[in-house]
């Protein structure tokens, strides 16, 4: 083999592995794609569709995250967050409440629109959401495992906080 062809080959061999290494950088620390499922979150995510989540993201009040499944292990669950540590929780008449202030919850309109039963969501009232922990809950009220089943979520679990959906491409963009 000439000297020229060998030093070709050694540079894509450079240029590949150092593309992989980026990429799994990328992938374990910064970002990575996942799939949802089930119809927890209905309508603002259905099953099988494809999301990009951030694992550098602060996570707020009202971010969709996706966490490790405390109930099943090597499961994922993506729910809406609630309640941030020290929040207390409260539900009456469809009402959220945090720290006793009102919520509106416009991602429940739809659901709440095609709603046969009275509510959406049963009331109840949480003292306090501990330190380390968030309460979540998912738009799909009436079909979502979420902490009025699973309890609090340890921050420790979170993977990331979702930023972007790519597939369906007719919903490609950045959720609301």
């Amino acid at each position: 083999m000439k000297e020229s062809t060998k030093k070709e080959i050694f540079s894509w061999m450079k240029s590949l592995a150092f593309a992989f290494i980026i990429a799994f950088i990328c992938r374990e620390f910064l970002f990575s794609p996942t799939t949802v499922f089930g119809e927890s979150m209905s309508p603002t995510f259905l099953d099988q569709e494809k999301v990009v989540i951030s694992k550098t993201a602060g996570i707020q009040r009202f971010d969709v995250i996706v966490f490790n499944a405390p109930d099943v292990e090597d499961k994922k669950y993506i729910k809406r967050v609630i309640g941030l540590p020290g929040d207390r929780i409260g539900m009456k008449d469809d009402i959220l409440y945090i720290n006793g202030e009102a919520f509106e919850e416009s991602y429940l309109k739809e659901n709440k629109a095609d709603n046969p039963f009275n509510k959406l969501t049963g009331d109840f009232e949480l003292q306090e959401v501990p330190k380390g922990s968030l309460f979540v809950m998912g738009d799909n009220r009436l079909n979502s495992k979420d902490s009025r089943h699973i309890g609090f979520i340890p921050y420790e679990s979170v993977i990331g906080e979702v930023k972007f959906r790519f597939y369906p491409f007719k919903a490609i963009g950045i959720p609301k």
